[in-house]
């Protein structure tokens, strides 16, 4: 018995992807049942988000389908089918089908392995994870009919610094940063081209302290230049007072750390961004404090009380409730994030640490009136659903079109985490997610681990999940400070993941050469992929390292410019035009090595239904070490046999594309590219990247 049933094809669901509450969906299911007799088909679905509703219902024989292409056209197959109305509340809505013949049932389920996105066929049933209960289950996300985004945020370009790495402004000052470093633990960098430190004081041991003396002024100094790479947002990492140069263990919300500079300073960094086109977002850490902070104090280095005085010495703290604090026999415990004792986790959901952050003259309001257009929230999925529902509200109350960023690593759509799927991506919560899972599926198919048609998979699960305005918000990055530099990662050399031996290993020319070849052809697809790019600062100057600390070295300024950078200009360039931000986006070509999609408009209007330019743009790769034809005749013919086209709208936008490539290709019918080379044609013209 061969069975059929895939997601992203139209002839299979309808409408394709994440739909609004209340949509009807038609599902349908095609089989070859190889002499078994069928009793009834039906279709298994559960849906909720919290809690689960569980259900069975049938399904009815198609009569007649239209003709379709290869196997799916056969007489000889039984078509099924169903209307279903989704949930009038935001929710998963997650389905399966059993089939009963006259030798017993069948179940079957998506195999998200495959690289084309078939189904898997059992005995019996699949039994659930109790980790991610419905991963063995087609997914449909079901979002609020209010779902909005802000209108500057689809297809806008991020460019991601690390503060103290970026520039020293004309305010830098040796003198003063001596005297800032003058705790035991901090290392004061006077040569900016120095090596990061990775072991710290012999006392203390490595706990980020080392400081170069980048500046809110030195950013605000180089935005020409951010300009000339086409650069939308900043997106900053951490900028208040903290104890560390990642500044992720907050030291007071309510002050820029006087290292980078002062409050004004941000608000003219803010001012002449603005006058530029581009706008600040800040990194929000929420789930935990610093344990040097004036909220916790412990090490009474601020001098108010903060928690531990609370508890040692009985003083009133107004942030004392804020922790789970603990005094046994005069030994301190308290819950800290992933048992890091300088990250005491927070209580997110105590009244005054909620009105702290979110009421209408917390930390979140105070930063946005003074001109930041947005947050990152650090570590989004290790906060409560209400809690970034809240940080939401305020965002809306204080600018309506300010943006919510979520740091999450998976799928957001069905992150399941604390014993529940999450509130991520319905319209309630973030605005964008950071998205790995695209830069994982680029950077593995570029490095040779896997083909094109895995890639375009993995890619394709997270269009199909997210809902649209979502999809084209998705922070598409390719390395962060997260993650090994991207130059490192795609050169394909191994990580020996210790930090001694990761400070002496650089690349070497060959391997150089090749990871900025790899790396440019990363940007390409970036670029010409929907939703919002994102650089690393750095990337567009090769900056090379391994993770955490490796990856956070200074800005190369005083090294000459490398052609790779020009070539991101022209990237930024292109990212400007309309079709490339919120243009229609179909895959056109994934085999092996090779991967190809197209960008357009249709009847001169872009996926939001806003008029447009009538553009089409062509991205082709060949990651391959060998030249590579691409077979334009096999596109057009794939055009013209899609088995996911089922609106005269699709079959339109199928034409247009046909007659795009006969304008970008006049006559051709292979073009040939160089090994680790792509291409872009966008009307006529032609541009290649080897």
């Amino acid at each position: 018995m061969r069975i059929e049933h895939r997601s992203g094809l139209g002839i299979f669901k309808e409408p394709y992807g994440a739909v609004p509450t209340g949509t009807k969906v038609k599902l349908r299911i095609c089989i070859l049942p190889a002499g078994q007799f069928i009793n009834r088909v039906q279709l298994c679905y559960s849906y909720g988000l919290y809690q689960f509703f569980h259900n069975t219902t049938g399904m009815r024989k198609v009569s007649a389908m239209p003709a379709l292409p290869g196997n799916l056209g056969s007489s000889s197959n039984h078509w099924y089918e169903i209307d279903i109305v989704m949930p009038l509340e935001p929710a998963l809505f997650f389905y399966c089908f059993r089939i009963d013949t006259d030798q017993g049932q069948i179940w079957v389920v998506p195999d998200y392995s495959s690289s084309s996105g078939t189904n898997l066929i059992s005995q019996e049933p699949y039994l659930p994870n109790p980790l991610k209960p419905f991963q063995d289950r087609w997914q449909i996300t079901v979002f609020s009919k209010e779902l909005r985004v802000p209108n500057w945020l689809p297809g806008a370009v991020f460019y991601q610094i690390f503060p103290d790495r970026f520039a020293r402004g004309q305010d830098y000052s040796v003198d003063k940063m001596r005297k800032l470093c003058a705790l035991p633990e901090r290392i004061f960098h006077t040569a900016w081209d120095s090596p990061v430190d990775f072991q710290g004081n012999s006392e203390t041991g490595y706990i980020a302290t080392d400081f170069y003396g980048g500046t809110l002024k030195g950013i605000t100094e180089k935005l020409p230049y951010l300009k000339e790479l086409g650069v939308d947002v900043i997106y900053l990492n951490p900028i208040f007072k903290a104890r560390s140069n990642h500044r992720y263990d907050t030291g007071d919300y309510e002050q820029i750390d006087p290292m980078l500079g002062t409050q004004s300073d941000l608000e003219q960094l803010c001012e002449e961004a603005k006058k530029l086109g581009i706008r600040l977002m800040l990194d929000g850490v929420f789930s935990h404090t610093g344990a040097d902070s004036r909220y916790f104090n412990l090490h009474g280095r601020y001098p108010e009380a903060g928690a531990v005085q609370s508890i040692k010495e009985n003083l009133s703290s107004p942030w004392s409730s804020w922790y789970d604090l603990y005094l046994h026999d005069g030994q301190l415990s308290y819950e800290s994030w992933w048992g890091f004792t300088e990250l005491p986790n927070v209580k997110e959901l105590d009244l005054s640490y909620l009105n702290y952050i979110t009421g209408p003259e917390g930390v979140i309001a105070k930063w946005i009136k003074l001109g930041v257009s947005g947050w990152r929230l650090d570590v989004s999925d290790e906060l409560p659903d209400s809690f970034i529902r809240a940080v939401r509200h305020c965002l809306e109350r204080e600018d309506p079109q300010a943006a919510l960023l979520g740091e999450v690593w998976e799928d957001a759509s069905s992150k399941h985490s604390y014993g529940s799927y999450r509130d991520f991506i319905f319209g309630r919560t973030h605005h964008q997610i950071m998205g790995y899972p695209f830069r994982e599926s680029v950077v593995k198919f570029l490095r040779g681990n896997i083909n094109a048609e895995t890639m375009l998979r993995s890619l394709e699960i997270i269009r199909e999940h997210y809902p649209l305005p979502i999809f084209y918000t998705n922070l598409n990055l390719i390395s962060s400070h997260d993650t090994v530099r991207a130059i490192t990662a795609l050169a394909g050399v191994e990580d020996p993941c210790n930090r001694e031996l990761q400070s002496r290993l650089e690349l070497t020319d060959g391997e150089r050469e090749m990871g900025e070849k790899l790396l440019l052809l990363a940007y390409v697809i970036q670029t010409c992929y929907p939703g919002c790019s994102s650089i690393y600062y750095g990337d567009e100057r090769a900056v090379e390292g391994y993770g955490d600390p490796f990856n956070r070295s200074t800005f190369p300024w005083r090294e000459p410019e490398p052609e790779l950078t020009a070539l991101f200009r022209r990237l930024g360039q292109l990212r400007a035009k309309p079709v490339v931000r919120s243009g229609y986006y179909l895959p056109l070509l994934a085999k092996h090595d090779l991967f190809g999609f197209a960008r357009f408009m249709l009847r001169g209007e872009d996926v939001f239904g806003n008029n447009c330019d009538q553009d089409v743009l062509f991205c082709f790769i060949n990651r391959g070490h060998h030249e590579q034809n691409i077979d334009l005749d096999l596109i057009r013919q794939s055009l013209a046999d899609r088995a996911d086209i089922t609106t005269a709208r699709e079959r339109l936008g199928c034409e247009i594309l046909t007659a795009a490539l006969n304008t970008a290709f006049p006559a051709v019918e292979q073009i040939t590219l160089r090994p680790i080379s792509g291409c872009i044609a966008l009307g006529n013209k032609i541009v290649y990247f080897d």
